[in-house]
């Protein structure tokens, strides 16, 4: 089936239509993703900076907060702007990119996740080959694995709408464009693409949350055979690892394991994993690991504070 050309832009109805309430939005999603982007940025550029955070674990941190900044500008930009328009609409192409982008951000970010719970398990369960194991070339092998598999769960997604008949109604009762809210739009019936769609997305979101929980089961069983020091450090990295899969995996397994379908609250969850959780994780990060927190506090005293030369006592 060929693409239908009736419907050449979309029509996003956005949160609310009262222009007090949309005001109030564009002030706190503006704040929201101002501070995303200074955390996420200040994470990269510390750990670009910083000697002391060489290892692989502050390797894929700073890739994960590229990322993460790299999501929310694919759609907070687009949402903040529709909160001072009075109608909302997005070009079919441009639709399609954002679906894209956004599904190539998530795909590698997830596989950043697994990569970071790996990292964890090595350093300590063999912390005498934690080097040798995760040397340079596996962290980077980790990314290229991530980007292809983001490549192709993204192309996936674009494959599934694209060529499909858009012959009638044009609004998305959301503020950005899904893969789900665009099948509801198509005049033809869609229960076989939901399926490879929940296949796709909800099952690898399932699989890689079960494979995370197994791997800081052991992790956190292995703590008993270390000292108080070192199960309080590695209790404080595993424990900002599980508070940002849970906050990126719950809410993905939410809106993907189910049929074609759109709920009133997919709108909050869709606003929690693409904007609030990008600029909750520089904070957990930072305020868990006091090596991080101690270099981002350098960094902002050497930016912050001229050089002065300081008189000779």
């Amino acid at each position: 089936m060929g693409q239908n050309n009736n419907v050449t832009e979309f029509v996003l109805l956005g949160f609310t239509q009262d222009p007090l309430g949309q005001k109030v939005l564009f002030v706190m999603f503006s704040l929201i993703y101002i501070v995303m982007m200074v955390g996420n940025l200040l994470i990269v550029a510390t750990v670009i900076i910083s000697p002391s955070l060489g290892s692989p674990m502050y390797f894929f941190l700073a890739s994960l907060s590229f990322m993460d900044a790299v999501y929310s500008t694919a759609i907070s930009p687009k949402l903040i702007v529709g909160l001072l328009r009075d109608t909302k609409t997005i070009s079919f192409t441009a639709c399609i990119s954002q679906l894209f982008i956004e599904h190539l951000i998530g795909g590698v970010d997830i596989v950043i996740l697994v990569a970071m719970a790996y990292d964890c398990y090595v350093a300590i369960r063999k912390p005498l080959h934690y080097l040798i194991v995760t040397n340079r070339r596996v962290c980077i092998l980790f990314l290229v694995m991530a980007w292809a598999g983001g490549f192709v769960h993204a192309l996936f997604q674009v494959l599934a709408v694209y060529k499909l008949p858009f012959c009638g109604p044009n609004i998305i009762d959301l503020f950005g464009c899904d893969i789900y809210p665009l099948l509801l739009l198509v005049c033809t019936d869609t229960y076989f693409i939901g399926l490879s769609v929940i296949g796709n997305n909800g099952a690898m979101c399932i699989v890689i949350f079960i494979l995370l929980l197994f791997f800081y089961g052991i992790i956190l069983r292995s703590l008993k055979n270390h000292s108080q020091e070192g199960r309080h450090k590695a209790l404080s990295t595993c424990s900002s690892h599980i508070t940002v899969a849970f906050l990126f995996l719950v809410p993905c397994i939410f809106m993907y394991v189910r049929p074609v379908s759109s709920f009133p609250v997919d709108k909050v969850i869709t606003v929690f994993y693409t904007i609030v959780t990008p600029m909750l994780n520089p904070l957990i990060y930072t305020l868990r690991s006091s090596e991080m927190k101690n270099s981002v506090e350098k960094l902002l005293q050497k930016l912050l504070s001229p050089n002065r030369i300081r008189p000779s006592s």
